[in-house]
């Protein structure tokens, strides 16, 4: 009995040695620094093509997300696929997405539609809901916004949500 207590406890000492050792191993540069800072007014244009209208889903909480903290003007330019949630012979289909898309409209999101794109698809301005306004044309619209100032993002709809857990699924807590 006192033999396996010893060899127990001296292998929870050895642990204990070898645990700076293996921190350092797996953690060769260190910890991430932290600069929480605050941002200036900035005015943003989101370029929005996506090939499945869920991804709308992403691009809400993106364009949520980066108003907060840069408080200027918020566009979003939409010309791809996408385009056919904001139909209004679609909103049974997309209602989940449309209503939250039309709530940030209403907080000073500006929803605008690429005329060519539109056209393209089969649909008339006066087949998408009031929050939208049809412009032009699409790529022009973001070139015309940042000669204006505005700062280009570009929201590939891929969502960082639970990524962790692809590599360390025993982490994740139900």
């Amino acid at each position: 009995m006192k033999k396996t207590f010893f060899i127990a406890a001296a292998c929870a000492v050895s642990l204990w040695a070898v645990q700076p050792a293996l921190a350092e191993e797996i953690a060769p540069y260190g910890t991430a620094k932290t600069h929480l800072h605050e941002y200036p007014f900035i005015d943003a244009v989101f370029d929005v093509n996506y090939e499945d209208p869920k991804d709308l889903n992403i691009l809400h909480a993106f364009v949520k997300n980066t108003a907060k903290p840069l408080r200027g003007h918020m566009v979003v330019v939409t010309h791809g696929p996408e385009l056919r949630a904001f139909a209004k012979e679609n909103y049974i289909k997309y209602q989940g997405i449309m209503d939250k898309l039309a709530a940030l409209a209403e907080a000073g999101v500006d929803f605008r539609m690429c005329n060519n794109a539109l056209t393209a698809a089969g649909y008339e301005p006066q087949d998408m809901h009031g929050f939208v306004t049809v412009v032009p044309a699409g790529f022009p619209e973001i070139a015309y916004l940042q000669s204006r100032g505005y700062t280009y993002i570009n929201p590939i709809p891929l969502s960082p949500r639970n990524v962790r857990y692809l590599e360390r699924p025993e982490l994740k807590k139900d």
